[in-house]
């Protein structure tokens, strides 16, 4: 039986608490994810490497008896009849070569290092087998920038096998790798890193392969985009109404009581502080009693937005801290005394993949309401203002700019269509059916990438709606939050005082709003108090002086 070889645990022990995200099977989230995928090294907490080396012994000795085990003494898929009679170390090698498929472009390095996190995490948790050595090798990749180059795609949503294999091959020295930049052969830069091949034995080729973490990997990166765009939502919300001169009532205390979801009361308690100080506590006679429902409904919709998130957040969380093996080694406990190797369906994600798809639905809707609400903005008979709200000296203003957003928010649309219902059987009629988790994913990730350029296509033309409306009332006031938010806007995208190009003030603005550094936008974040955007060193520095 192999053992762990020193240079593990001094490479465990190696980085300071400060100076590396903590892996340990437990407390992996989408940030923490993002900040690994994004440089921050690992470390891996010791007690869940004994956790790994104990299901390791148990596989091992339940091996040894008559007991026929998936992945190890029997073959995988449609050959799980067939009895494994090669060498272990040789059935290994050719279940990773076997699986050496996958399509595409290979994903980005920032992704493949957050599929690693991903996959060594679960691993901690022991529910696999596989040796502590193997947790030793994704450390290594991780931490000296080795990253296998995985394909794209491959896979239905039942384990991301063809992709995952890889890995695998890389570690064993086989197939091309990202080594600090550079492209070569995964054998040269094991050499140039100093890191001997690793030989996989036992489970751990079916530990490397079996499992979602490609899929759960790019889900944990789009809601670490998700979370920062769902908070946004409510300030760019706050300052259009200000720049409608909107009616607050709709979500007044008093108002949401009378029919009290939580998450509709949540939400308005934000917009209320959001808006504080606004002229819009004020009277005016100017104000209209109703406004259109894009903005007099639009409370509903944050509402289901930030819930929708809130669920998918949980369910991921789960995944990502959890063994999606097949099968399971299990602890001794009552009903196993000296331990078990148990055929799993826990690779199944529906419950995480059915949330991620009501989400992207809550997205599709949201924006749609934004692009209605920039509608009312350009229209006279609601704001009061010029019609695209233009000046003198334009001709056109921001009349045109009004099919690129209602092209974004029907991009949007089409892109929630669930996928989970359309599959078809593959390896015999044994996997008959599959949830399209990686599309669900990516198609989630395209979402939020247009919310970006679409919330600022609106954020430019509230700005542009305030100034007017300052030019008619220069007493009329933003509240502090949105005030900062359009301080934001217009340090990207001046008034629009005669005819221009808007994209580069869009893409400008939407780099802007995505970057989590960005103090004011920080701020806004700050007001929902989600710990979901912190990461790495920032989250346990904090965790310190609280």
């Amino acid at each position: 039986m192999k053992t762990i070889s020193g240079i593990w645990i001094s490479l465990l022990l190696s980085f300071p608490v400060c100076a590396a995200v903590l892996l340990d099977g437990k407390t992996l989230t989408p940030a923490l994810i993002a900040g690994i995928a994004d440089g921050e090294p690992v470390r891996i907490a010791p007690d869940s490497l004994a956790a790994m080396r104990r299901s390791h012994e148990i596989l091992i000795k339940i091996a040894g008896t008559e007991q026929p085990v998936y992945g190890l003494t029997r073959g995988v898929g449609l050959n799980k009849d067939k009895k494994v009679t090669m060498p272990d170390t040789e059935f290994n090698l050719h279940l990773l070569r076997a699986h050496g498929g996958g399509t595409g472009k290979p994903l980005s390095v920032r992704q493949t290092r957050a599929v690693m996190a991903t996959r060594l995490n679960m691993l901690l948790t022991g529910g696999s087998g596989a040796h502590p050595d193997l947790a030793g090798m994704y450390l290594r990749f991780l931490n000296q920038f080795i990253t296998p180059l995985v394909p794209s795609a491959g896979s239905v949503g039942e384990a991301d096998i063809t992709q995952l294999s890889h890995i695998g091959l890389a570690m064993s020295g086989e197939g091309d790798v990202d080594y600090q930049g550079k492209q070569m052969k995964a054998a040269e830069a094991l050499k140039t890193a100093g890191i001997p091949l690793f030989i996989p034995s036992a489970k751990d080729a079916l530990s490397i392969i079996s499992s979602n973490a490609v899929s759960s990997a790019m889900a944990a990166l789009a809601l670490y985009d998700a979370a920062r765009l769902t908070d946004l939502s409510f300030a760019v919300y706050a300052l259009a109404l200000e720049a409608l001169n909107g009616n607050i009532h709709p979500f007044t205390a008093e108002v949401l009581q009378q029919r009290p979801y939580p998450a509709v009361d949540e939400s308005g308690q934000i917009l209320r502080l959001l808006l504080r100080g606004s002229s819009l506590s004020e009277p005016d006679p100017d104000r209209r009693l109703q406004d259109p429902l894009s903005f007099r409904s639009a409370l509903f919709f944050l509402a289901d937005l930030r819930d929708s998130y809130q669920r998918a957040y949980h369910r991921l969380l789960i995944q990502l801290n959890s063994a999606d093996d097949n099968p399971v080694v299990i602890p001794p406990g009552k009903n196993y005394p000296a331990g078990a190797v148990i055929p799993s369906a826990n690779f199944e994600p529906l419950p995480w993949v059915t949330a991620f798809e009501q989400f992207s639905l809550s997205v599709a809707r949201y924006s749609l309401l934004c692009a209605q609400q920039l509608i009312v903005l350009n229209t006279p008979a609601f704001t009061g203002l010029s019609r695209f709200l233009a000046t003198e000296e334009t001709v056109h203003a921001f009349g045109a700019i009004e099919k690129d957003m209602m092209a974004l928010a029907l991009h949007n649309k089409s892109l929630a269509m669930p996928l989970s219902l359309d599959y078809l059987p593959v390896a015999g009629g044994i996997e008959d059916i599959a949830t399209r988790a990686p599309a669900v994913t990516q198609h989630l990730q395209q979402q939020i990438d247009n919310c970006y350029e679409l919330l600022s296509i609106l954020l430019i033309h509230s700005a542009q709606a305030v100034d007017l409306r300052r030019q008619q009332n220069p007493h009329f006031r933003l509240a502090q939050h949105t005030a900062s938010l359009y301080d934001v806007v217009r340090a990207s995208a001046a008034f629009m005082q005669s005819d221009k190009a808007i994209r580069p003030d869009v893409q400008t603005l939407a780099g802007i709003l995505r970057d989590h550094h960005n103090d004011i936008i920080r701020s806004l974040y700050a007001i929902h108090q989600y710990p979901h955007h912190q990461r790495g060193c920032d989250r346990r520095t904090k965790a310190k002086t609280d």
